[in-house]
């Protein structure tokens, strides 16, 4: 998105430059038309300094009519600059995300800011699992083959229940640090905990049933299956953890 304001001064600009110089062009041819016709005797030469003379008085009129009605308008508002700051980032980061590369690059980095984040609480461990665990299911999912694509998508589900239960406990956590205030939030982040702590081990052990499905083990494919189930059984259980409940009368 360009900035309305700049790309409105900018064609204004760019129309004051413009009448100004075939203001100059009508000018020289005028002067010379004026000088040449009556010296030389008007000819079939002169006939052409006289439409040229003519033409660049009819452009130079249109110009100016178009930069006084630029004018006239009203000039955009200026652009927030954090709202500036973001469309930029937004934009540089689609660019670098076409890339192979550059979406590796992206990725990690969200994973390595995201990590700084949640540093110092007892989720960390948890959110690093977590995500060690992610990049080798993206290993492997190119190597599963068709039929267990409903399954890498329960893991997705999956994982992105852990995240959002992931940050609601650190959020808590953060609020237990505030002083007494937070003290009576110590059961809710101890059940947060246990929640995210089992939902993590239920996602390594679906990975570990991946691998073992790509490496062609016998008893592979049932162990897919088993550890989706119960993957998916989790990410339910979190999501109906997700919905509100009724108020008590």
């Amino acid at each position: 998105m360009v900035d309305a304001r700049a790309k409105h001064l900018k064609r204004l600009r760019r129309l004051h430059r413009s009448a100004r110089g075939w203001s100059v062009r009508a000018g020289l041819l005028v002067g010379a038309t004026a000088v040449l016709v009556p010296y030389r005797g008007l000819g079939l030469p002169d006939a052409f300094w006289a439409a040229a003379a003519g033409g660049s008085l009819a452009v130079t009129a249109w110009r100016w009519l178009d930069y006084r009605a630029l004018r006239a308008e009203p000039v955009p508002a200026a652009v927030d600059p954090a709202l500036a700051g973001a469309l930029a980032r937004d934009r540089l980061t689609s660019a670098v995300r076409r890339f192979p590369v550059g979406r590796t690059v992206l990725d990690e980095f969200d994973r390595q800011r995201s990590a700084l984040r949640l540093r110092g609480l007892t989720v960390a461990e948890a959110w690093r699992r977590l995500d060690r665990a992610s990049m080798m299911l993206s290993g492997l999912s190119g190597r599963l083959g068709p039929t267990a694509e409903s399954a890498v998508l329960e893991a997705a589900v999956a994982e992105r229940s852990l995240r959002e239960l992931a940050e609601r406990t650190a959020a808590v956590e953060r609020t237990m640090r505030l002083g007494p205030a937070g003290e009576g939030l110590k059961p809710a982040h101890a059940s947060l905990t246990a929640q995210l702590e089992s939902g993590v081990t239920a996602y390594e052990q679906f990975v570990a049933a991946a691998a073992g499905c790509v490496a062609e083990e016998d008893t592979a494919v049932r162990s897919l299956a088993e550890a989706t189930a119960f993957l998916k059984g989790v990410a339910e259980g979190l999501a109906d953890l997700r919905q509100p409940r009724p108020a008590t009368p």
